[in-house]
């Protein structure tokens, strides 16, 4: 293959995934519009027509701000490849620090990083500060704001600095099958992640207290006997500190496994609510629902490395990209993992549909296992409160929903439960 010639799917392969993502929102933006002024049938004695027509002016913001999102990501993409950012970094790194190949690729990561959380930094800014307080969810301090970015920068440091040393060590290290053991370190290192993320990791960033509601504990307790689940603890989280939004959720495996509730979500539900939102998670877990999730991505993550052990040693794929063939191996695997990560959405995003398909299905699995350990109704009224609390709109467009929404739409999901 030619550069040009890859210059020019590169091209096509942006156009294209830029065209669908914009006419996939503006459709999104009609479909709510269109049915903002009358709450579905279904609906119509549970939410109110105020809240319904908040949801559907919550759901078009959100789009707008993602279309401003992607047209800049967009020009993001241009400037690093094709406009030559990424050729000016890795030039300004190597001089700086002619005699530390590692270091050098380290440094291009960091400003390829850094660069990226300034563009995306305003977007984050008015999403929170704007449009989430606008619509009465944002409880994010500046200062609270500040402390995040600080702590996540250090975190990005204390891992991803070592994580990608030792990537880049094997890949360079390994032969020409070095892929086969990238992908081997990082299964080990994500399930390492899964181990310590609720013990080292989240208290970071939030408060974990031991449950502390009696009636709702002892619910809780009798729920997790009936279906064979043991934790180490329940825990309420301080979610209120950022947002209005709820949710509960288990974390972990084997020992470490955590259950947690939103503050903001024990405040909204009751406790039959609660349980019945707690065995639909509990219901992923009895499907094996996140080992399937890992596994997939272990196939596709296996998949992904293999082809970029395929283009790593083609200059076409560097030059097609507006970045020269590198002279040194450890920075022409730095600037392939870069390149390879950069350009890769464009051409997986045809397969939104099929990972959204996976995770809908799970979902209903999950309602109906949830159905069966509580009652049907508790986990509806449940649903429809979230629905309302989290101003979630309830009629999507379908193809929009086809290839984004990880859920059923909540119409689907309400008339899967009723028959069952």
């Amino acid at each position: 293959m030619t550069p040009q010639l890859f210059s020019v799917i590169f091209l096509v392969a942006l156009v294209t995934s830029a065209t669908l993502r914009i006419w996939l929102a503006l459709r999104h933006l009609r479909h709510v519009a269109a049915h903002r002024h009358v709450v579905p049938a279904e609906f119509a004695e549970r939410i109110e027509l105020p809240a319904h027509q908040k949801a559907a002016d919550y759901t078009q913001a959100k789009i707008k701000v993602s279309l401003a999102e992607l047209a800049v990501s967009s020009v993001l993409l241009l400037a690093f490849t094709l406009g030559g950012v990424l050729q000016i970094a890795a030039d300004f790194c190597t001089r700086f620090l002619p005699d530390h190949a590692y270091l050098s690729s380290l440094a291009l990561f960091a400003c390829v990083a850094v660069i990226g959380f300034v563009v995306d930094l305003p977007f984050g800014l008015y999403r929170t500060f704007v449009l989430e307080a606008r619509f009465g969810f944002n409880q994010m301090s500046w200062r609270l704001f500040l402390a995040d970015i600080v702590k996540q920068g250090l975190l990005a440091m204390a891992i991803g600095a070592p994580l990608l040393l030792a990537v880049l060590w094997l890949m360079t290290a390994m032969g020409s099958y070095w892929w086969v053991y990238v992908w081997i370190f990082w299964l080990v290192f994500n399930l390492l992640v899964l181990l310590l993320y609720p013990t080292l990791i989240a208290p970071i960033f939030n408060k974990f207290l031991p449950l502390d509601n009696a009636e709702l504990k002892a619910r809780v307790e009798a729920l997790l006997e009936r279906c064979g689940f043991r934790s180490s603890g329940l825990f309420v989280m301080d979610g209120s500190k950022r947002s209005a939004h709820g949710n509960a959720y288990f974390t972990g495996f084997g020992a470490a496994k955590r259950i947690v509730f939103f503050d903001t979500l024990l405040e909204s539900l009751s406790p039959p609510e609660i349980e019945a939102v707690l065995a639909h998670e509990l219901g992923h877990y009895k499907h094996r629902h996140v080992w399937q999730r890992i596994a997939l991505l272990a196939v596709l993550s296996l998949a992904f490395l293999w082809l970029l052990g395929l283009l790593i040693g083609q200059p076409w794929f560097y030059d097609g990209l507006g970045v020269a063939p590198p002279m040194q191996a450890t920075q022409g695997t730095a600037l392939a993992l870069i390149l390879f990560s950069l350009v890769l959405p464009l051409f997986t995003f045809p397969l939104a549909p099929l990972m959204s398909h996976i995770s809908r299905r799970h979902e209903y699995q999950a309602d109906i296992y949830a159905a069966r350990q509580t009652h049907a109704a508790d986990l509806i009224s449940a649903l429809v409160k979230l629905y309302r609390e989290n101003a979630a709109t309830l009629t999507p467009d379908p193809l929009h929903s086809l290839f984004y929404d990880s859920h059923p739409p909540a119409s689907l999901r309400i008339a899967n439960l009723k028959n069952h």
